[in-house]
Protein backbone atom coordinates (compact mmCIF):
# COMPACT_ATOMS: atom_id res chain seq x y z
CA UNK A 1 0.00 0.00 0.00
CA UNK A 2 1.36 3.45 -0.93
CA UNK A 3 2.23 5.81 1.94
CA UNK A 4 -0.67 7.98 3.09
CA UNK A 5 0.43 11.63 3.03
CA UNK A 6 -2.87 13.58 2.88
CA UNK A 7 -6.13 12.81 4.69
CA UNK A 8 -9.54 14.48 4.50
CA UNK A 9 -12.05 13.57 7.22
CA UNK A 10 -15.59 14.84 7.82
CA UNK A 11 -18.05 14.51 10.70
CA UNK A 12 -21.71 14.93 9.71
CA UNK A 13 -23.34 16.04 12.97
CA UNK A 14 -27.04 16.68 13.48
CA UNK A 15 -26.55 20.45 12.95
CA UNK A 16 -22.99 21.03 11.62
CA UNK A 17 -20.75 19.13 9.19
CA UNK A 18 -17.07 19.60 10.09
CA UNK A 19 -14.14 18.82 7.75
CA UNK A 20 -10.44 18.57 8.65
CA UNK A 21 -7.42 18.26 6.34
CA UNK A 22 -4.32 16.43 7.67
CA UNK A 23 -0.96 16.27 5.91
CA UNK A 24 2.41 14.64 6.60
CA UNK A 25 4.93 17.44 7.14
CA UNK A 26 8.59 16.93 8.15
CA UNK A 27 7.94 13.29 8.98
CA UNK A 28 4.85 13.83 11.18
CA UNK A 29 1.10 14.20 10.62
CA UNK A 30 -0.38 17.62 11.41
CA UNK A 31 -3.78 19.32 11.07
CA UNK A 32 -3.49 21.88 8.24
CA UNK A 33 -6.95 23.51 8.04
CA UNK A 34 -10.56 22.89 9.00
CA UNK A 35 -13.89 23.93 7.48
CA UNK A 36 -17.53 23.62 8.43
CA UNK A 37 -21.01 24.05 6.97
CA UNK A 38 -24.60 23.39 8.08
CA UNK A 39 -25.67 19.72 7.77
CA UNK A 40 -28.13 19.26 4.89
CA UNK A 41 -29.98 16.10 5.86
CA UNK A 42 -33.35 17.88 6.07
CA UNK A 43 -35.49 19.82 3.55
CA UNK A 44 -34.94 21.66 1.25
CA UNK A 45 -31.73 19.72 0.38
CA UNK A 46 -32.50 16.21 1.71
CA UNK A 47 -28.94 15.20 0.87
CA UNK A 48 -26.13 14.90 3.43
CA UNK A 49 -23.44 15.25 0.72
CA UNK A 50 -24.41 18.90 0.01
CA UNK A 51 -23.17 19.89 3.50
CA UNK A 52 -20.05 17.74 3.03
CA UNK A 53 -19.22 19.49 -0.28
CA UNK A 54 -19.78 22.93 1.32
CA UNK A 55 -17.44 22.11 4.23
CA UNK A 56 -14.79 20.68 1.86
CA UNK A 57 -15.02 23.84 -0.30
CA UNK A 58 -13.96 25.87 2.73
CA UNK A 59 -11.01 23.48 3.26
CA UNK A 60 -10.05 23.88 -0.43
CA UNK A 61 -9.99 27.68 -0.14
CA UNK A 62 -8.00 27.70 3.11
CA UNK A 63 -5.49 25.03 2.02
CA UNK A 64 -5.13 26.38 -1.53
CA UNK A 65 -5.54 22.84 -2.85
CA UNK A 66 -8.06 21.31 -5.24
CA UNK A 67 -9.95 18.44 -3.59
CA UNK A 68 -13.29 18.35 -5.50
CA UNK A 69 -13.59 17.51 -9.20
CA UNK A 70 -15.94 19.24 -11.70
CA UNK A 71 -18.86 17.02 -10.62
CA UNK A 72 -18.35 17.91 -6.90
CA UNK A 73 -16.88 14.51 -6.06
CA UNK A 74 -13.89 14.17 -3.74
CA UNK A 75 -10.78 13.18 -5.72
CA UNK A 76 -9.06 10.06 -4.27
CA UNK A 77 -6.25 9.09 -4.45
CA UNK A 78 -4.07 12.15 -5.06
CA UNK A 79 -3.47 12.86 -8.75
CA UNK A 80 -0.09 13.59 -10.39
CA UNK A 81 -0.91 17.34 -10.47
CA UNK A 82 -1.28 17.37 -6.64
CA UNK A 83 -5.08 17.65 -6.59
CA UNK A 84 -7.20 15.40 -4.38
CA UNK A 85 -6.32 13.50 -1.18
CA UNK A 86 -4.90 10.03 -0.50
CA UNK A 87 -7.73 9.03 1.84
CA UNK A 88 -11.24 10.38 2.58
CA UNK A 89 -13.02 9.25 5.78
CA UNK A 90 -16.28 10.24 7.46
CA UNK A 91 -18.30 9.81 10.62
CA UNK A 92 -22.00 10.61 10.97
CA UNK A 93 -24.73 11.12 13.53
CA UNK A 94 -26.99 12.82 10.98
CA UNK A 95 -29.59 10.05 11.16
CA UNK A 96 -30.56 11.33 14.62
CA UNK A 97 -28.48 8.76 16.49
CA UNK A 98 -29.05 5.05 17.07
CA UNK A 99 -31.98 4.38 19.41
CA UNK A 100 -31.99 0.88 20.91
CA UNK A 101 -33.96 -1.29 23.30
CA UNK A 102 -32.02 -4.01 25.12
CA UNK A 103 -33.60 -7.14 26.58
CA UNK A 104 -32.05 -9.62 29.00
CA UNK A 105 -33.12 -12.33 31.42
CA UNK A 106 -31.67 -10.96 34.69
CA UNK A 107 -31.68 -7.15 34.96
CA UNK A 108 -28.51 -6.96 37.06
CA UNK A 109 -26.52 -9.36 34.85
CA UNK A 110 -27.42 -10.15 31.23
CA UNK A 111 -29.45 -6.96 30.71
CA UNK A 112 -26.60 -4.85 32.13
CA UNK A 113 -24.04 -6.62 29.88
CA UNK A 114 -26.32 -5.93 26.88
CA UNK A 115 -26.55 -2.28 27.96
CA UNK A 116 -22.74 -1.99 28.10
CA UNK A 117 -22.43 -3.58 24.62
CA UNK A 118 -25.00 -1.20 23.09
CA UNK A 119 -23.58 1.94 24.73
CA UNK A 120 -20.08 1.00 23.61
CA UNK A 121 -21.33 0.74 20.01
CA UNK A 122 -22.64 4.32 20.05
CA UNK A 123 -26.30 3.75 20.90
CA UNK A 124 -28.79 5.72 22.97
CA UNK A 125 -30.73 3.21 25.08
CA UNK A 126 -34.43 4.01 25.30
CA UNK A 127 -35.46 1.04 27.46
CA UNK A 128 -34.02 -1.98 29.28
CA UNK A 129 -36.39 -4.96 29.43
CA UNK A 130 -35.74 -7.96 31.69
CA UNK A 131 -37.74 -10.95 32.89
CA UNK A 132 -37.30 -9.71 36.49
CA UNK A 133 -37.85 -5.96 35.92
CA UNK A 134 -41.18 -5.94 37.80
CA UNK A 135 -43.38 -5.15 34.78
CA UNK A 136 -46.18 -7.40 33.50
CA UNK A 137 -45.73 -8.94 30.01
CA UNK A 138 -48.51 -6.81 28.48
CA UNK A 139 -46.76 -3.66 29.81
CA UNK A 140 -43.49 -4.68 28.14
CA UNK A 141 -45.27 -5.40 24.83
CA UNK A 142 -47.01 -2.01 24.97
CA UNK A 143 -43.69 -0.29 25.72
CA UNK A 144 -41.88 -1.88 22.74
CA UNK A 145 -44.75 -0.88 20.40
CA UNK A 146 -44.78 2.72 21.63
CA UNK A 147 -41.01 3.29 21.50
CA UNK A 148 -40.30 2.02 17.97
CA UNK A 149 -36.55 1.50 18.47
CA UNK A 150 -34.09 1.29 15.55
CA UNK A 151 -32.85 -2.05 16.84
CA UNK A 152 -33.28 -4.57 19.68
CA UNK A 153 -30.46 -6.50 21.37
CA UNK A 154 -31.51 -9.70 23.18
CA UNK A 155 -29.25 -11.55 25.59
CA UNK A 156 -29.42 -13.90 28.54
CA UNK A 157 -28.24 -17.14 30.02
CA UNK A 158 -24.73 -18.56 30.10
CA UNK A 159 -23.86 -21.11 27.42
CA UNK A 160 -25.50 -24.44 28.24
CA UNK A 161 -27.97 -22.89 30.71
CA UNK A 162 -31.77 -22.74 30.66
CA UNK A 163 -33.60 -21.88 27.42
CA UNK A 164 -37.15 -21.31 28.74
CA UNK A 165 -36.84 -17.59 29.61
CA UNK A 166 -35.19 -16.79 26.28
CA UNK A 167 -38.01 -18.46 24.33
CA UNK A 168 -40.54 -16.45 26.38
CA UNK A 169 -38.62 -13.25 25.54
CA UNK A 170 -38.74 -14.09 21.80
CA UNK A 171 -42.49 -14.82 22.00
CA UNK A 172 -43.01 -11.45 23.71
CA UNK A 173 -41.24 -9.75 20.76
CA UNK A 174 -43.56 -11.56 18.33
CA UNK A 175 -46.57 -10.28 20.32
CA UNK A 176 -45.21 -6.73 20.21
CA UNK A 177 -44.56 -6.95 16.43
CA UNK A 178 -42.31 -3.85 16.61
CA UNK A 179 -41.85 -1.56 13.59
CA UNK A 180 -38.59 0.37 13.02
CA UNK A 181 -38.52 4.17 13.42
CA UNK A 182 -37.08 4.75 9.93
CA UNK A 183 -37.72 2.99 6.61
CA UNK A 184 -41.25 1.97 5.66
CA UNK A 185 -41.67 -1.75 5.03
CA UNK A 186 -38.30 -2.72 6.52
CA UNK A 187 -38.02 -5.43 9.13
CA UNK A 188 -36.72 -4.44 12.54
CA UNK A 189 -33.11 -5.58 13.14
CA UNK A 190 -32.84 -7.87 16.19
CA UNK A 191 -29.48 -9.15 17.46
CA UNK A 192 -29.49 -12.32 19.56
CA UNK A 193 -26.40 -12.60 21.79
CA UNK A 194 -27.50 -15.08 24.45
CA UNK A 195 -27.15 -18.77 25.40
CA UNK A 196 -26.07 -20.70 22.29
CA UNK A 197 -28.39 -23.60 23.22
CA UNK A 198 -31.38 -21.29 22.53
CA UNK A 199 -30.28 -20.26 19.01
CA UNK A 200 -32.45 -22.78 17.13
CA UNK A 201 -35.70 -22.14 19.06
CA UNK A 202 -35.11 -18.35 18.79
CA UNK A 203 -34.56 -18.75 15.03
CA UNK A 204 -37.79 -20.73 14.66
CA UNK A 205 -39.80 -18.04 16.48
CA UNK A 206 -38.25 -14.83 15.10
CA UNK A 207 -36.70 -15.57 11.70
CA UNK A 208 -39.77 -14.72 9.58
CA UNK A 209 -40.79 -11.71 11.71
CA UNK A 210 -37.61 -9.63 12.10
CA UNK A 211 -34.19 -9.18 10.51
CA UNK A 212 -32.44 -11.59 12.92
CA UNK A 213 -28.68 -11.61 13.44
CA UNK A 214 -27.16 -14.26 15.75
CA UNK A 215 -23.77 -13.57 17.35
CA UNK A 216 -21.66 -15.07 20.16
CA UNK A 217 -23.04 -14.92 23.70
CA UNK A 218 -22.37 -11.65 25.55
CA UNK A 219 -21.93 -13.55 28.82
CA UNK A 220 -20.72 -17.09 27.87
CA UNK A 221 -19.84 -17.79 31.52
CA UNK A 222 -20.68 -15.91 34.73
CA UNK A 223 -17.15 -14.56 35.06
CA UNK A 224 -16.57 -13.53 31.43
CA UNK A 225 -18.04 -10.82 29.22
CA UNK A 226 -17.62 -10.96 25.43
CA UNK A 227 -19.03 -7.67 24.12
CA UNK A 228 -17.17 -7.23 20.82
CA UNK A 229 -19.22 -9.54 18.51
CA UNK A 230 -22.47 -7.82 19.59
CA UNK A 231 -20.90 -4.35 19.19
CA UNK A 232 -19.69 -5.20 15.67
CA UNK A 233 -23.17 -6.45 14.70
CA UNK A 234 -24.82 -3.30 16.13
CA UNK A 235 -22.41 -1.12 14.17
CA UNK A 236 -22.95 -3.05 10.91
CA UNK A 237 -26.77 -3.05 11.21
CA UNK A 238 -26.75 0.65 12.12
CA UNK A 239 -24.91 1.42 8.88
CA UNK A 240 -27.24 -0.78 6.81
CA UNK A 241 -30.60 0.06 8.39
CA UNK A 242 -30.47 3.43 10.13
CA UNK A 243 -27.82 5.52 8.39
CA UNK A 244 -28.94 4.29 4.95
CA UNK A 245 -32.24 6.07 5.63
CA UNK A 246 -30.48 9.44 6.01
CA UNK A 247 -30.91 11.20 2.64
CA UNK A 248 -27.76 11.13 0.49
CA UNK A 249 -26.03 8.63 2.77
CA UNK A 250 -25.70 6.00 0.01
CA UNK A 251 -23.85 8.55 -2.13
CA UNK A 252 -21.52 9.43 0.75
CA UNK A 253 -20.67 5.78 1.40
CA UNK A 254 -19.48 5.47 -2.22
CA UNK A 255 -17.04 8.37 -1.69
CA UNK A 256 -15.27 7.20 1.47
CA UNK A 257 -12.10 5.08 1.50
CA UNK A 258 -13.30 3.10 4.56
CA UNK A 259 -16.76 2.49 6.09
CA UNK A 260 -18.61 5.40 7.69
CA UNK A 261 -18.59 5.25 11.48
CA UNK A 262 -21.14 6.64 13.95
CA UNK A 263 -19.78 9.75 15.72
CA UNK A 264 -19.80 8.47 19.36
CA UNK A 265 -18.31 5.14 18.27
CA UNK A 266 -15.46 7.06 16.61
CA UNK A 267 -14.81 9.19 19.73
CA UNK A 268 -14.60 5.96 21.75
CA UNK A 269 -12.07 4.56 19.26
CA UNK A 270 -9.63 7.49 19.65
CA UNK A 271 -9.91 7.34 23.47
CA UNK A 272 -9.12 3.59 23.34
CA UNK A 273 -6.23 4.16 20.91
CA UNK A 274 -4.64 6.81 23.16
CA UNK A 275 -5.11 4.71 26.33
CA UNK A 276 -3.52 1.71 24.59
CA UNK A 277 -0.60 3.57 23.01
CA UNK A 278 0.34 5.45 26.19
CA UNK A 279 -0.71 2.64 28.56
CA UNK A 280 -2.77 5.02 30.72
CA UNK A 281 -6.26 5.22 32.27
CA UNK A 282 -8.34 7.92 30.53
CA UNK A 283 -11.72 9.54 31.16
CA UNK A 284 -13.34 11.75 28.50
CA UNK A 285 -16.62 13.69 28.59
CA UNK A 286 -18.39 15.35 25.68
CA UNK A 287 -21.11 17.75 26.83
CA UNK A 288 -23.51 18.80 24.07
CA UNK A 289 -26.80 20.65 23.82
CA UNK A 290 -28.99 17.59 24.34
CA UNK A 291 -26.75 14.79 25.66
CA UNK A 292 -23.55 14.21 27.62
CA UNK A 293 -21.37 11.25 26.64
CA UNK A 294 -18.77 9.86 29.06
CA UNK A 295 -16.00 7.50 27.84
CA UNK A 296 -13.44 5.72 30.01
CA UNK A 297 -10.64 3.18 29.81
CA UNK A 298 -9.67 1.74 33.22
CA UNK A 299 -7.24 -1.17 33.34
CA UNK A 300 -7.68 -1.66 29.59
CA UNK A 301 -11.50 -2.00 29.88
CA UNK A 302 -13.47 0.46 27.73
CA UNK A 303 -16.88 1.80 28.74
CA UNK A 304 -19.17 4.47 27.35
CA UNK A 305 -22.41 5.91 28.71
CA UNK A 306 -24.87 8.40 27.23
CA UNK A 307 -26.85 10.65 29.54
CA UNK A 308 -29.46 11.39 26.89
CA UNK A 309 -31.31 13.87 29.12
CA UNK A 310 -28.39 16.04 30.29
CA UNK A 311 -27.22 18.89 28.08
CA UNK A 312 -26.60 22.62 27.93
CA UNK A 313 -29.49 23.80 25.73
CA UNK A 314 -32.28 21.41 24.69
CA UNK A 315 -31.87 19.40 27.93
CA UNK A 316 -30.85 22.20 30.31
CA UNK A 317 -34.15 21.98 32.24
CA UNK A 318 -33.55 18.26 32.82
CA UNK A 319 -30.28 19.22 34.57
CA UNK A 320 -32.33 21.65 36.70
CA UNK A 321 -34.87 18.90 37.49
CA UNK A 322 -32.18 16.35 38.46
CA UNK A 323 -29.78 18.62 40.33
CA UNK A 324 -32.45 20.90 41.80
CA UNK A 325 -32.14 24.67 42.21
CA UNK A 326 -29.95 24.19 45.31
CA UNK A 327 -27.57 21.88 43.38
CA UNK A 328 -26.91 24.55 40.74
CA UNK A 329 -26.87 27.50 43.17
CA UNK A 330 -24.08 25.95 45.26
CA UNK A 331 -21.64 26.66 42.40
CA UNK A 332 -22.66 30.31 41.76
CA UNK A 333 -20.29 32.84 43.41
CA UNK A 334 -23.18 35.26 44.10
CA UNK A 335 -26.73 35.12 45.42
CA UNK A 336 -29.27 33.90 42.83
CA UNK A 337 -33.03 34.25 43.02
CA UNK A 338 -34.67 30.80 42.59
CA UNK A 339 -37.38 31.99 40.16
CA UNK A 340 -34.82 34.02 38.18
CA UNK A 341 -32.56 30.97 37.83
CA UNK A 342 -35.44 28.80 36.57
CA UNK A 343 -36.43 31.46 34.02
CA UNK A 344 -32.86 31.90 32.77
CA UNK A 345 -32.59 28.16 32.12
CA UNK A 346 -36.05 27.92 30.51
CA UNK A 347 -35.09 30.76 28.14
CA UNK A 348 -31.95 28.84 27.17
CA UNK A 349 -34.04 25.74 26.44
CA UNK A 350 -36.44 27.54 24.08
CA UNK A 351 -33.61 29.55 22.45
CA UNK A 352 -30.85 26.93 22.34
CA UNK A 353 -28.44 28.88 20.12
CA UNK A 354 -28.14 31.92 22.42
CA UNK A 355 -24.88 32.61 24.27
CA UNK A 356 -24.50 34.30 27.70
CA UNK A 357 -24.68 38.09 27.41
CA UNK A 358 -23.05 39.00 30.74
CA UNK A 359 -20.39 37.54 33.03
CA UNK A 360 -23.13 36.72 35.54
CA UNK A 361 -25.06 34.72 32.89
CA UNK A 362 -21.84 32.89 31.98
CA UNK A 363 -21.19 31.91 35.60
CA UNK A 364 -24.76 30.53 35.90
CA UNK A 365 -24.28 28.49 32.70
CA UNK A 366 -20.94 27.18 34.00
CA UNK A 367 -22.65 26.21 37.30
CA UNK A 368 -25.17 24.16 35.28
CA UNK A 369 -22.34 22.49 33.31
CA UNK A 370 -20.71 21.35 36.59
CA UNK A 371 -23.93 19.58 37.60
CA UNK A 372 -24.56 18.11 34.11
CA UNK A 373 -21.03 16.67 34.01
CA UNK A 374 -21.23 15.46 37.63
CA UNK A 375 -24.58 13.68 37.06
CA UNK A 376 -23.37 12.13 33.77
CA UNK A 377 -20.22 10.92 35.57
CA UNK A 378 -22.29 9.39 38.41
CA UNK A 379 -24.37 7.58 35.76
CA UNK A 380 -21.15 6.35 34.10
CA UNK A 381 -19.82 4.97 37.40
CA UNK A 382 -22.96 2.84 37.86
CA UNK A 383 -22.48 1.14 34.47
CA UNK A 384 -18.66 0.90 34.29
CA UNK A 385 -18.61 -2.03 36.70
CA UNK A 386 -16.89 -5.34 37.20
CA UNK A 387 -19.18 -8.31 36.56
CA UNK A 388 -22.08 -9.01 38.90
CA UNK A 389 -23.02 -12.53 39.89
CA UNK A 390 -19.37 -13.62 40.10
CA UNK A 391 -18.23 -15.36 43.26
CA UNK A 392 -14.92 -13.98 44.52
CA UNK A 393 -12.68 -15.17 47.34
CA UNK A 394 -12.18 -12.32 49.78
CA UNK A 395 -10.22 -11.83 52.97
CA UNK A 396 -11.87 -10.73 56.22
CA UNK A 397 -10.28 -7.27 55.72
CA UNK A 398 -11.93 -6.91 52.32
CA UNK A 399 -15.28 -7.98 53.75
CA UNK A 400 -14.93 -5.30 56.43
CA UNK A 401 -14.29 -2.80 53.60
CA UNK A 402 -17.68 -3.75 52.07
CA UNK A 403 -16.14 -4.18 48.61
CA UNK A 404 -18.88 -6.16 46.87
CA UNK A 405 -18.65 -7.73 43.44
CA UNK A 406 -19.97 -5.47 40.73
CA UNK A 407 -17.90 -2.56 42.11
CA UNK A 408 -17.30 0.36 39.77
CA UNK A 409 -14.16 0.21 37.62
CA UNK A 410 -13.75 4.00 37.93
CA UNK A 411 -10.74 4.54 40.19
CA UNK A 412 -9.93 8.25 40.35
CA UNK A 413 -6.63 7.68 42.17
CA UNK A 414 -5.36 5.59 39.22
CA UNK A 415 -6.72 7.98 36.57
CA UNK A 416 -3.98 9.59 34.45
CA UNK A 417 -5.94 11.99 32.23
CA UNK A 418 -9.34 13.67 31.94
CA UNK A 419 -10.33 15.10 28.53
CA UNK A 420 -13.21 17.60 28.30
CA UNK A 421 -15.05 18.35 25.08
CA UNK A 422 -18.15 20.23 23.92
CA UNK A 423 -18.97 23.93 23.55
CA UNK A 424 -19.10 24.95 27.22
CA UNK A 425 -15.57 23.53 27.79
CA UNK A 426 -13.85 23.91 24.39
CA UNK A 427 -15.15 27.48 23.88
CA UNK A 428 -14.88 28.78 27.47
CA UNK A 429 -13.55 32.40 27.29
CA UNK A 430 -10.43 31.34 29.23
CA UNK A 431 -8.83 27.90 29.51
CA UNK A 432 -8.65 28.24 33.29
CA UNK A 433 -12.49 28.31 33.37
CA UNK A 434 -12.63 24.92 31.60
CA UNK A 435 -10.11 23.51 34.10
CA UNK A 436 -12.15 24.87 37.04
CA UNK A 437 -15.42 23.36 35.72
CA UNK A 438 -13.79 19.93 35.20
CA UNK A 439 -12.17 20.09 38.65
CA UNK A 440 -15.54 20.65 40.38
CA UNK A 441 -17.46 18.13 38.23
CA UNK A 442 -15.04 15.16 38.33
CA UNK A 443 -13.09 15.92 41.53
CA UNK A 444 -9.93 14.00 40.51
CA UNK A 445 -7.71 12.39 43.17
CA UNK A 446 -3.92 12.03 43.38
CA UNK A 447 -2.07 13.41 40.35
CA UNK A 448 -4.16 13.79 37.14
CA UNK A 449 -3.67 15.66 33.86
CA UNK A 450 -6.57 17.87 32.68
CA UNK A 451 -7.01 18.53 28.94
CA UNK A 452 -9.63 19.86 26.50
CA UNK A 453 -10.35 19.07 22.85
CA UNK A 454 -9.44 22.27 20.99
CA UNK A 455 -12.03 22.22 18.18
CA UNK A 456 -13.85 18.88 18.62
CA UNK A 457 -12.12 16.75 16.02
CA UNK A 458 -12.12 13.53 18.08
CA UNK A 459 -14.70 11.79 15.81
CA UNK A 460 -12.61 12.27 12.65
CA UNK A 461 -9.46 11.12 14.47
CA UNK A 462 -11.36 8.08 15.79
CA UNK A 463 -12.27 6.84 12.31
CA UNK A 464 -8.69 7.61 11.19
CA UNK A 465 -7.32 5.46 14.04
CA UNK A 466 -8.95 2.39 12.44
CA UNK A 467 -6.76 2.67 9.32
CA UNK A 468 -3.77 4.72 10.54
CA UNK A 469 -3.44 4.73 14.38
CA UNK A 470 -0.06 6.51 14.25
CA UNK A 471 -1.40 9.51 12.27
CA UNK A 472 -4.49 9.74 14.52
CA UNK A 473 -2.38 9.68 17.70
CA UNK A 474 0.07 12.30 16.40
CA UNK A 475 -2.67 14.78 15.43
CA UNK A 476 -4.56 14.05 18.67
CA UNK A 477 -1.48 14.85 20.79
CA UNK A 478 -0.24 17.89 18.83
CA UNK A 479 -3.34 19.62 17.42
CA UNK A 480 -6.46 18.27 19.09
CA UNK A 481 -5.51 18.00 22.75
CA UNK A 482 -4.79 21.16 24.72
CA UNK A 483 -3.19 20.20 28.02
CA UNK A 484 -4.38 22.47 30.83
CA UNK A 485 -1.99 21.12 33.46
CA UNK A 486 -1.62 18.52 36.21
CA UNK A 487 -3.84 18.56 39.30
CA UNK A 488 -2.57 17.43 42.71
CA UNK A 489 -5.57 16.59 44.94
CA UNK A 490 -5.39 14.67 48.23
CA UNK A 491 -8.33 12.65 49.57
CA UNK A 492 -9.44 12.89 53.16
CA UNK A 493 -10.69 15.67 55.42
CA UNK A 494 -9.02 18.22 57.66
CA UNK A 495 -9.63 21.43 59.58
CA UNK A 496 -10.17 24.52 57.39
CA UNK A 497 -7.12 26.78 57.32
CA UNK A 498 -4.68 24.16 58.68
CA UNK A 499 -1.80 22.94 56.41
CA UNK A 500 -2.87 20.08 54.12
CA UNK A 501 0.00 19.60 51.62
CA UNK A 502 3.61 20.60 51.05
CA UNK A 503 4.61 20.42 47.37
CA UNK A 504 8.31 20.91 46.57
CA UNK A 505 9.33 21.68 42.96
CA UNK A 506 12.78 22.99 41.95
CA UNK A 507 13.74 23.60 45.62
CA UNK A 508 10.66 25.80 46.06
CA UNK A 509 8.03 24.61 48.58
CA UNK A 510 4.33 25.46 48.30
CA UNK A 511 2.26 24.87 51.44
CA UNK A 512 -1.49 24.72 50.80
CA UNK A 513 -4.15 24.76 53.53
CA UNK A 514 -7.37 22.77 53.85
CA UNK A 515 -10.24 24.29 51.86
CA UNK A 516 -8.04 26.19 49.41
CA UNK A 517 -6.76 26.08 45.82
CA UNK A 518 -3.35 27.18 44.51
CA UNK A 519 -2.12 27.75 40.96
CA UNK A 520 1.62 27.27 40.36
CA UNK A 521 2.99 28.63 37.04
CA UNK A 522 4.21 25.76 34.83
CA UNK A 523 4.10 26.17 31.05
CA UNK A 524 3.04 23.90 28.18
CA UNK A 525 5.51 21.05 27.67
CA UNK A 526 7.27 21.67 31.02
CA UNK A 527 7.65 18.63 33.29
CA UNK A 528 9.03 18.63 36.84
CA UNK A 529 9.60 16.11 39.63
CA UNK A 530 7.45 17.06 42.60
CA UNK A 531 7.77 15.84 46.17
CA UNK A 532 4.28 15.84 47.69
CA UNK A 533 3.99 15.54 51.47
CA UNK A 534 0.44 15.24 52.88
CA UNK A 535 -0.30 16.15 56.53
CA UNK A 536 -2.39 14.02 58.88
CA UNK A 537 -4.36 11.24 57.23
CA UNK A 538 -4.53 12.77 53.75
CA UNK A 539 -3.65 10.50 50.80
CA UNK A 540 -2.19 11.51 47.41
CA UNK A 541 -1.72 7.96 46.11
CA UNK A 542 1.08 6.54 48.29
CA UNK A 543 -1.14 5.82 51.31
CA UNK A 544 -2.42 7.93 54.22
CA UNK A 545 0.13 10.51 55.34
CA UNK A 546 2.81 9.10 53.02
CA UNK A 547 5.06 11.20 50.84
CA UNK A 548 4.82 10.78 47.06
CA UNK A 549 7.34 11.70 44.37
CA UNK A 550 5.65 12.16 40.99
CA UNK A 551 6.17 13.84 37.63
CA UNK A 552 3.86 16.82 37.13
CA UNK A 553 3.31 18.57 33.81
CA UNK A 554 2.34 22.13 33.02
CA UNK A 555 -0.13 23.38 30.43
CA UNK A 556 -2.28 26.31 29.33
CA UNK A 557 -3.36 26.85 32.98
CA UNK A 558 -0.37 25.58 35.03
CA UNK A 559 -0.06 23.21 37.97
CA UNK A 560 -3.19 23.13 40.17
CA UNK A 561 -3.04 22.13 43.85
CA UNK A 562 -6.55 21.34 45.13
CA UNK A 563 -6.90 20.86 48.91
CA UNK A 564 -10.68 21.31 49.13
CA UNK A 565 -11.29 17.71 50.27
CA UNK A 566 -13.15 14.90 48.47
CA UNK A 567 -16.03 15.40 48.00
CA UNK A 568 -15.38 19.16 47.74
CA UNK A 569 -16.56 20.77 50.97
CA UNK A 570 -18.98 23.73 50.63
CA UNK A 571 -20.55 25.40 53.72
CA UNK A 572 -24.34 25.18 54.13
CA UNK A 573 -24.62 28.86 55.05
CA UNK A 574 -25.10 30.85 51.78
CA UNK A 575 -22.92 33.79 52.92
CA UNK A 576 -20.01 31.54 53.99
CA UNK A 577 -20.36 29.48 50.78
CA UNK A 578 -20.21 32.57 48.52
CA UNK A 579 -17.15 33.86 50.45
CA UNK A 580 -15.39 30.53 49.92
CA UNK A 581 -16.28 30.42 46.19
CA UNK A 582 -14.95 33.97 45.76
CA UNK A 583 -11.61 32.88 47.32
CA UNK A 584 -11.40 29.98 44.82
CA UNK A 585 -12.23 32.28 41.88
CA UNK A 586 -9.49 34.67 43.06
CA UNK A 587 -6.98 31.76 43.27
CA UNK A 588 -7.61 31.14 39.55
CA UNK A 589 -7.44 34.87 38.73
CA UNK A 590 -11.13 34.93 37.72
CA UNK A 591 -13.82 37.55 38.30
CA UNK A 592 -17.10 36.28 39.75
CA UNK A 593 -19.41 38.77 38.00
Amino acid sequence: MAEIRSILATDCGSTTTKAIFIEKQNGEYRLVVRGQAPTTVEAPFDDVTVGVVNAVREVEELAGRRILDDTNHIITPTRADGSGVDVYLSTSSAGGGLQMTVAGVVKAMSAESAERAALGAGAIIIDVIAVDDGRKDYEKVKRIRELRPDMILCSGGTDGGTVKHLVEMAEMLVSADPKPRLGIGLRLPVIYAGNKEAREPIKDILDDRVDLRIVDNLRPTLDRENLDPAREAIHELFLQHVMQQAPGYGKLSDWVSSGIMSTPNAVGKIIQTVAEQQNIDVLAADIGGATTDVFSVFGGIYNRTVSANLGMSYSICNVLAEAGVAGIKRWTPFDVDDAGLRNTLRNKMIRPTTVPQSLRDLRVEQAVSREALRLAFEHHKTLARSLKGVQTQRTIGELMDQKETGATLVNLMNLNMIVGSGGVLSHAPRRVEAAYMMLDAFQPEGVTMLAVDSIFMMPQLGVLSTIHPEAAAQVFQRDCLIKLGSVIAPTGKGKLGEPALCVTIDNETHTVTHGSLKLVPLGIGESRMATIKPFGKLDVGAGRGRELTATVEGGAVGLIIDCRGRPVYLPEDPKARIEMLLRWYAAFGLEAE
